[in-house]
């Protein structure tokens, strides 16, 4: 079956709903208590790369959130959580919530993504091994777990150990 999703930037009428859906996507609480921290966060919080993957019921299916991190001194944005409802998972919205926060980083001048997750999944949107662009976590963790994306391959890629949100905890 194929869903007509409707992708858009998360507003402050979503808030309540973006929770629900971090806590259905997870087992526990830590993702969707992750977006809010880095909701109150001005350093990591960029408006307009928190997006939401409508249902044509209007029900928010799916979500993706793009963050303020940084290699070494030059910045960079970092992609997660993701999240999809039970219900529609496997059916688009997720990779709709992902495509349309990519894109809008795109247009706002951004270039570098960076993702921890699943080394099936995100490589279908262009993310590769970070350590291709010289891109460390500081944190030990599989080289095909970590990844990156330049959202323009014309433009430089810094290279550097990556130092995320205080939210994160790393």
């Amino acid at each position: 079956m194929t869903t007509s999703w409707i992708t858009r930037p998360e507003t402050a009428a979503d808030l309540d709903r973006i929770r629900e859906v971090n806590l259905a996507a997870f087992p526990t609480p830590l993702e969707a208590d992750l977006v809010e921290a880095l909701r109150a966060d001005p350093a990591a919080w960029i408006p307009g790369l928190s997006w939401v993957t409508e249902a044509p019921d209007g029900t928010i299916a799916g979500y993706a959130l793009l963050t303020r991190c940084h290699v070494d001194g030059s910045a960079a944005l970092t992609l997660g959580p993701c999240a999809v409802r039970p219900e529609h998972q496997r059916r688009g919205a997720g990779s709709a919530a992902v495509h349309a926060a990519l894109d809008a980083a795109r247009q706002q001048g951004e270039n570098l993504v960076l993702v921890l997750g699943h080394a099936e999944y995100y490589p279908r949107f262009g993310f590769v091994p970070a350590s291709g662009h010289a891109i460390r976590p500081p944190f030990d963790v599989e080289d095909k777990y970590m990844m990156a994306l330049a959202l323009n391959p014309t433009r430089p890629v810094p290279s550097g150990t990556i130092r995320y949100p205080a939210a994160f905890g790393v």
